[in-house]
């Protein structure tokens, strides 16, 4: 198949805003891409990607050297091309650009495959160590020489992770289900699709099992060392709406703020921690890997957890924004390990010993945690639990909760499944009344005066099927000081200053700079547009209708509270429940 065929079908999607429009299209290609027998992992190029979405691997691409590539590949001025850069802010029509003015009176007639892009893609990716940006930039020429235009222009989008074509997941699915299902029982399709890709999170293994008809639906599992889509929580409003939601008697454990994580060992005996944001981070809690290895038996498991921090000297919890320096950490590892050490809670058990435990009930998942983990204080342990049917006992549990430093309650329907990648009725979440919201970062703005040089004002948005949805522009909450809550490697009052926070998200406006500006699409003025990535919960007095942001409502004096590196940007804030709390406010206003 040629390259070709997949810039059309990119160009066609972007040209439609449509749902059905979309999964129309997509759904024709992926029956014309069927016929390519043993190319499934081509189906990763849809979101701009050579790897399945597990895979944290990046293929390491800045703007930077997307600028020289473009400057060695078109023979252009480097400077030429960040001028022009600095007045569209699309790296891919700039190289679609400049390929038409070397294409001119040339007799170019290249005919650039799918699998050399892939192939040369995935070499970019691979290579690291000594001298790797020259022998990146030689494989991406190589596939801009042989590119037309427009190849060119997605070659580099692709670099950059930034097709820009609209190509939401749903969509994905549904052509899936379009593309080799009949009408009949399409819907059971879809789910059926959605619950294979949250085991497996990977599309070209969901492709393939698609070709196989229904039953090829049947072979994907659950795999440890592979991590997972967790069951996620409602909110309730009180008590009684946590039973009403999961029924009585039910399962009610401490809520913690920490990060969740999965824990995984496979039959080889291969330990290893995933984030719900199914990023590999073993290597950064090498204490945790110690605690699981000698606390936890079993040959092999998957288990849902929170890492909890606390303070080494006054033993008590800390919130999560003072953990959250351990995720990113690369240097010193064993160093801040002892000054920022952590506590293991595990809640609940999908896999064991070889069989999976999802369609089991929490009751049966939840015995199996308390059987094969030996408590150790302020190591590990699982999860504190009552089991009540009675409110004012739920509710003096929740108290002491809150006493203690935890953000509040988890209550939990006893004989329900685990349901990976969804909020359901099985479990809901209990904390005090705050209004806040996570949200995603799509836009900035570069400050003045003392606050010069950062990108200090940020525009956040919800989801709303797929698409993110402007909400609102925040510009506080954030510490100035390079000295407050800054993750300096060196430090060696790490955790007295984390210790030390009461409020803010911990995190200074150079660090939020220095995470935004790589994540850059565009520019006009100050303001710049960024890929969305970066999660920040973000509090509010109230929601007023508005026109001017995408979502038609706008958040009054709204606040950062902390930067939330643990959620991806596909776990925020739906659109709905935006207007489910407008709905609340005015009923509460009468």
């Amino acid at each position: 198949m040629l390259y070709r065929e997949f810039v059309d079908l990119y160009e066609d999607i972007s040209k439609v805003s449509g749902r059905l429009e979309k999964i129309r299209i997509l759904g024709e290609f992926l029956r014309k891409l069927s016929d390519e027998k043993g190319r499934s992992e081509w189906l990763y190029l849809l979101k701009g990607k050579v790897v399945a979405d597990y895979d944290s691997r990046e293929l390491g691409i800045s703007r930077q050297i997307a600028f020289k590539a473009i400057s060695i590949s078109f023979g252009v001025k480097e400077e030429d091309v960040i001028r022009r850069f600095n007045k569209i802010g699309d790296l891919g029509k700039i190289a679609e650009e400049f390929s038409v003015k070397k294409r001119q009176g040339t007799l170019f007639s290249g005919k650039l495959d799918v699998e050399k892009v892939f192939v040369n893609l995935r070499k970019v990716m691979e290579i690291e160590g000594k001298g790797a940006v020259e022998k990146k930039l030689a494989f991406v020429s190589e596939l801009l020489s042989m590119a037309d235009a427009s190849e060119a222009k997605y070659i580099v989008r692709t670099l950059l992770q930034d097709l820009r074509i609209g190509m939401a997941d749903g969509v994905i699915k549904e052509a899936i289900a379009s593309a080799f299902f009949d009408d009949d029982g399409r819907d059971e399709m879809v789910l059926k699709i959605e619950e294979a890709y949250d085991l497996s999170n990977d599309y070209a293994e969901i492709f393939s099992a698609a070709l196989n008809g229904r039953k090829g639906f049947d072979e994907i599992g659950l795999k440890p060392g592979r991590p997972i889509n967790v069951m996620l929580a409602v909110k309730a409003e009180n008590i009684e709406d946590a039973f009403r939601i999961c029924g009585k008697p039910a399962a009610i454990e401490q809520k913690y703020d920490g990060f969740r994580v999965i824990i995984s060992k496979d039959k080889k005996g291969k330990v290893e921690l995933f984030t719900r944001r199914l990023e590999n981070v073993t290597k950064q809690f090498p204490d945790v890997i110690s605690a699981v290895e000698k606390n936890i038996k079993g040959d092999s498991f998957m288990l849902d957890a929170e890492i909890v921090g606390y303070d080494p000297k006054s033993k008590k919890y800390l919130p999560f924004q003072g953990i959250s320096q351990r995720i990113k950490r690369k240097y010193d590892i064993d160093k801040v390990s002892k000054e920022l050490p952590v506590e293991l809670n595990v809640f609940d058990c999908v896999y064991y010993n070889g069989k999976s435990f999802l369609n089991k009930i929490f009751r049966e998942r939840r015995e199996i945690v308390e059987k094969i983990i030996k408590e150790e204080k302020l190591v590990i342990r699982p999860a504190v639990q009552i089991i009540t049917d009675n409110a004012e006992e739920a509710m003096e549990f929740y108290q002491e909760a809150l006493k203690i430093g935890e953000e509040g309650i988890m209550i939990k329907s006893l004989d329900a499944p685990y349901k990976q990648g969804r909020r359901t009725g099985y479990m809901c979440k209990l904390k005090p009344v705050v209004n806040d919201l996570d949200l995603v970062i799509v836009g900035a703005e570069y400050g003045s005066g003392k606050r010069a040089g950062w990108l200090t004002s940020y525009i956040v948005a919800c989801l709303d099927e797929g698409e993110y949805k402007e909400i609102g522009k925040v510009s506080s909450g954030l510490k100035e000081l390079e000295g407050e809550g800054k993750n300096t490697e060196n430090s060696s009052s790490l955790s007295l200053k984390l210790s030390e926070k009461v409020s803010g998200a911990g995190t200074t406006y150079d660090e939020m700079t220095k995470m935004l500006k790589p994540l850059i699409l565009g520019s006009e003025g100050n303001m710049v547009r960024v890929k969305p990535k970066i999660v920040v919960s973000v509090t509010y007095q109230d929601i007023q209708a508005s026109p001017s942001y995408t979502s038609g409502y706008a958040l009054r004096f709204p606040r950062i509270s902390s930067y939330r590196p643990d959620r991806n940007a596909e776990e925020i804030t739906r659109l709905w429940e935006v207007e489910k709390e407008v709905k609340t406010q005015r009923i509460k206003r009468g």
